[in-house]
C-alpha cells in the first residue's frame, strides 16, 4: 500500500489524504460524475457495472431463499406515513416532499420514499387474507431519497440505489429467523464475493431503525480504520401490522396480526470495496463483481500476428470470464496504469516473443506478481488466479482489521486509544443510554454493534463503573 512508485499521478496518495484519495478514485476510475443536483451523482457505466454484478449475485441469493421481486411507487402520501409514529419521526429530517402536481397544490403532500415500509404495509393490508397466504417475502431494487446535509459518492447521497426486502410471517419466530437469515446472507456475500470481513451483531436501541423492535447490522472496517455500516436487517414484531391494520385469519379462524421484517444494502457497498481494497494506484476490484476480470493488453501490437492472437484470446477467455481487449492506440505502459487504476484483477500481456514461446504474461492486480503461463493452460490458470486475488484481498482486509482492533477496560484507556489509534475499540457496557451518549460526547465514538460473538473484557462499564451486561464494539464511522 505504501509503494512510492506512482504510475498514475492524478491520484492523491492513500496515506496523505484518504478522503481526497477516495474522491480521486471515484472520478478518475470513471465510477461517478457529479450531477447538476447537489448531493446527487451520476453512476457512470463502469460504476454501474459493479453495482449490476452485486445485484445479480444478491438477487440469486434472495430468490434461492424464496423471495420475489416487486416494484412499489416512489411516492408516499403524508397521511400514510403518519400512521407509524416512531417511523415518521425517525425519517422526518431527511424527507423530501412534493407539494405541487402540475400547477395545482396537493391536498395530501407526497413524500419521495426514503424507505418503503409504509407502502408495503398498505399493500399487505389489501392482499393478505388467510394464514395460507403467508409468508409473503418480497424485495425491490430501486432508488430512494434522503435529504442528507453532507454527501459523498456511494457513501451518502441524496438519492441512492439499493434493495429493500419486506416480509410478513405468521409467527414471531419465523420473522426473527428471517431477520437473521438475511443478515447472514449479507455477511456471506460481503466475505465471499466482496472479500470484505464483517462484524455481525445487534444495534443498540439508540442506533436501531425507527419503528423496529430489533436491528442487526454487518460492520466493515475500511483501510483507514473507520467503520462502515454495510447492511442492516430489522425485526418489527407486529407493530407496523397493527398501525396499518394488516390482519389475516389464523388457523384458529381468529383475526391475527402478522410479524414483519425489512432488510437492505445499497450502493454504499461500492464505497466499501473502494475503501477496503484500494491502494495508491487506484481501485482493486474483487473478481466476483469486477466489470472485467481480465484485461488483455497487446504488446508491440503493430507487429504481425499480435493483434490477431490477442483477439483470439479474448474470444476464448470470454467463454469463462469477463474479459476486455484494449486495442486503443495508447502505449502499453499507459494501458497498464489505466487498468490498474480501474482495478481489473488480472492483466494478460501478449507480444511477439510470447507468441513464439506459446505463452503469455499474467499480472495480478493485488501484488503485481508476473506469471509466465502457457497459452494452453489458461482455462485452468485464470480461474485459479482469480481465486488467489480474492484470497489475498480478504487476507489483507482481515489483517488490517486485526491490527486496528483494541480492547479497553477504563475510560482512560478508551480515550488514549481514541486519540492515538484508528479502528474498533471493544469495551463492556452497562446498557444505559447515558453511557452510550457519553462515549460519543467524550471520545467521539459511536456504538457499531453488540457482536454475536461476545468476549468478557472486564466486569464493569468503563463509563459509569456499574456492572456490565454486554460487550460493545465502538468506532468512528462513515
Amino acid at each position: 500500500m505504501k509503494d512510492n512508485k506512482k504510475l498514475v499521478e492524478a491520484i492523491t496518495p492513500i496515506d496523505q489524504d484518504f478522503a481526497q484519495w477516495y474522491t480521486d478514485i471515484c472520478l478518475k476510475a470513471e465510477l461517478v460524475d457529479y450531477s447538476s443536483v447537489k448531493g446527487c451523482v451520476v453512476l457512470r457505466p463502469y460504476g454501474y457495472a459493479i453495482w449490476e454484478n452485486i445485484q445479480k449475485l444478491l438477487d440469486a441469493r434472495f430468490k434461492a431463499t424464496g423471495h420475489e421481486n416487486v416494484a412499489m411507487p416512489i411516492f408516499i402520501p403524508e397521511s400514510l406515513l403518519q400512521k407509524e409514529k416512531d417511523h415518521v419521526e425517525g425519517f422526518a429530517p431527511e424527507v423530501a416532499w412534493v407539494t405541487m402536481g402540475g400547477s395545482e397544490e396537493l391536498e395530501d403532500r407526497l413524500c419521495v420514499r426514503p424507505t418503503s415500509e409504509t407502502l408495503f404495509c398498505d399493500h399487505f393490508a389489501h392482499v393478505l387474507h388467510s394464514w395460507r397466504d403467508l409468508p409473503m417475502k418480497y424485495n425491490q431494487w430501486c432508488s430512494v431519497v434522503r435529504w442528507e446535509k453532507t454527501t459523498r459518492p456511494f457513501l451518502r447521497s441524496r438519492e441512492f440505489w439499493w434493495q429493500e426486502g419486506h416480509t410478513i410471517h405468521e409467527t414471531a419466530q419465523e420473522a426473527q429467523d428471517e431477520t437473521l437469515q438475511m443478515l447472514n446472507i449479507y455477511a456471506d456475500f460481503c466475505e465471499q464475493e466482496l472479500n470484505i470481513p464483517v462484524l455481525k451483531g445487534r444495534k443498540t436501541d439508540k442506533e436501531k431503525f425507527a419503528g423496529a423492535e430489533a436491528t442487526y447490522s454487518i460492520e466493515a472496517m475500511m483501510y483507514d480504520g473507520k467503520a462502515l455500516q454495510s447492511g442492516t436487517s430489522h425485526y418489527f414484531g407486529d407493530g407496523f401490522s397493527r398501525a396499518f391494520g394488516v390482519q389475516f385469519t389464523g388457523r384458529d379462524n381468529q383475526l391475527q396480526y402478522p410479524f414483519q421484517t425489512s432488510w437492505g444494502v445499497s450502493t454504499r457497498l461500492v464505497g466499501a470495496i473502494i475503501m477496503t481494497h484500494g491502494d495508491d494506484e487506484g481501485l482493486i476490484l474483487p473478481p466476483a463483481v469486477a466489470p472485467y476480470q481480465v484485461v488483455i493488453v497487446p504488446v508491440a501490437a503493430h507487429k504481425p500476428g499480435v493483434t490477431e492472437a490477442a483477439r483470439e484470446l479474448a474470444a476464448r477467455l470470454g467463454k469463462f470470464c469477463r474479459v476486455k481487449l484494449d486495442e486503443s492506440d495508447n502505449t502499453p505502459g499507459w494501458k497498464f496504469a489505466q487498468w490498474e487504476m480501474k482495478g481489473v484483477p488480472l492483466r494478460l500481456e501478449i507480444g511477439p516473443k510470447d507468441i513464439e514461446k506459446g505463452q503469455c504474461v499474467l499480472v495480478r492486480r493485488t501484488d503485481r506478481e508476473k506469471l509466465f503461463t502457457p497459452l494452453e493452460d489458461l482455462e485452468q490458470v485464470i480461474p485459479a488466479q482469480l481465486v488467489e486475488v480474492s484470497r489475498q484481498l480478504y487476507a489483507r482486509a482481515q489483517k488490517n482489521r486485526a491490527e486496528r482492533t483494541f480492547s479497553a477496560k477504563t475510560m482512560d484507556e478508551v480515550m488514549e486509544l481514541a486519540n492515538t489509534r484508528s479502528g474498533y475499540i471493544k469495551t463492556m457496557w452497562c446498557g444505559d443510554l447515558a453511557c452510550e451518549e457519553k462515549m460519543k460526547e467524550v471520545a467521539g465514538l459511536s456504538s457499531r454493534c453488540i457482536p454475536f460473538e461476545q468476549e468478557v473484557i472486564g466486569d464493569v462499564c468503563p463509563c459509569c463503573g456499574k456492572p456490565a451486561k454486554t460487550m460493545v464494539v465502538w468506532g468512528k464511522a462513515y
